[in-house]
């Protein structure tokens, strides 16, 4: 048995608070619904559990936590705290709250900068604008694929399914982000690591061999004189490394933001050997996923076209969704232009025709995004695995070109003294 806190509110919209000792969480919400009551959160007490007593209400827990998942936003609103109100939110309405009350219910239970976001979105809906309305005044919180889908569902009067499709939304695309950056995370701490020993042999030990040979008056052969030329410059001149490498991060910020510029390093982006197809596959199901939500909540296929391109995240990509925009509003089909474009592969392509020709383009969306997920995931999986051996070999390579580099003047020293001898 475990121990479980749940927030829940009445048909009235009371918030209510209690705690559940059953098997699991699915059984926790069949027993919290089965009171008559709509669950806002449920989460585990690890910190106590009894083998009796099950299914009984308990007494609230003291430390008990109104959102089971952590996050970090300094200043803002994280995607992932969206994600949950969102989901929250469509639960309330579902249950039969007016938006109004729903808003307030959930302002109670958080806090910092969505609590006093929420409170604002309440108080505008409260002076007559639509929700829609509210939400296009927070727009680092709600972008603009949030308020366009929202405001298609209000306009078809299924706020609570639109909300339910956006959280969907959310969550998927957090899946596929947080499996680009597991994978990362590997070899990053790898080279990290590699690069920190590599700047220890070079300012620390290679220069106690250096101050060796110069006492004993050896000629340095080429290969020593370049790594005393490393040290020297690891040791002494690494604030204009560091400086070197500051400007270029503050030259390519600014280089990226040039319209003209960032199409060129996009479409560079896209032509690389491996990472190229990688890009290419992230921006396909960004977009593809973007634009079924959207459509499949009602919102007008030009606008969410204008709005699914900004997900890509390529300049070269978003200028050709631009022209199959064009091309749409003059009477085409999405694929005959995205075929045109030659970014999107045929197998894509193919399947938004037979979306366009059956009438299910936005299910035949959601799907190809489910595809290049996969692939998005197996890709990264490969180069990552791909990148340890070359990550390996690099390293070892240079830690032996440093002890080649150190030990052939003493090789050079005790021929010298075998001959003199």
């Amino acid at each position: 048995m475990a121990i479980f806190n749940y927030v829940a509110i009445d048909k009235d919209g009371k918030e209510l608070k209690g705690r559940l000792e059953v098997d699991s969480n699915d059984e926790a919400m069949a027993q919290i619904r089965q009171k008559g009551l709509y669950p806002i959160s449920i989460t585990e007490d690890k910190s106590k559990a009894s083998a009796a007593g099950a299914g009984k209400d308990l007494p609230p827990s003291p430390t008990s936590t109104k959102q089971s998942i952590l996050t970090l936003s300094i200043g803002g609103v994280s995607q992932r705290q969206v994600t949950v109100f969102t989901r929250q939110l469509a639960t309330l309405i579902a249950a039969g709250l007016p938006l109004v009350r729903s808003l307030y219910v959930l302002e109670r239970q958080e806090k910092g900068v969505l609590k006093s976001t929420i409170h604002g979105l309440a108080e505008q809906v409260e002076g007559g604008s639509s929700f829609s309305e509210a939400l296009s005044k927070f727009p680092k919180a709600f972008p603009p694929l949030y308020v366009n889908t929202v405001k298609a569902g209000e306009a078809g009067g299924v706020l609570e399914l639109v909300l339910t499709r956006l959280a969907e939304f959310a969550e998927k695309s957090e899946r596929l982000n947080s499996r680009i950056k597991a994978a990362l995370i590997y070899p990053a701490l790898v080279l990290t690591l590699a690069l920190s020993v590599l700047f220890f042999l070079i300012t620390f030990i290679v220069p106690k061999f250096m101050m060796i040979f110069k006492e004993m008056n050896v000629t340095l052969p080429a290969p020593t004189k370049v790594l005393l030329f490393v040290s020297s410059l690891a040791k002494d001149k690494w604030p204009v490394g560091l400086g070197i490498i500051v400007l270029f991060i503050i030259t390519y910020v600014i280089l990226v933001r040039i319209p003209a510029t960032r199409m060129v390093l996009d479409r560079i982006r896209l032509e690389l050997p491996v990472m190229g197809q990688l890009v290419r596959k992230i921006a396909i199901a960004r977009f593809t996923r973007t634009l079924g939500t959207l459509l499949s909540s009602g919102v007008p296929i030009l606008q969410s076209l204008m709005v699914a391109k900004d997900t890509t995240g390529n300049e070269v990509m978003a200028r050709s969704i631009i022209h199959v925009h064009d091309s749409v509003r003059e009477g085409e089909t999405v694929a005959k232009p995205l075929l045109k474009a030659g970014l999107f592969p045929a197998m894509a392509v193919n399947m938004i025709s037979v979306g366009e020709e059956t009438g299910a383009l936005d299910q035949m969306l959601l799907k190809i995004a489910d595809v290049y997920d996969e692939e998005v995931d197996v890709t990264v999986t490969g180069l990552m695995s791909l990148l340890e051996p070359f990550l390996i070999i690099g390293m070892g390579l240079i830690v032996g070109f440093i002890v080649v580099s150190m030990f052939l003047p003493l090789f050079q020293l005790i021929t010298a003294l075998g001959g003199g001898g």
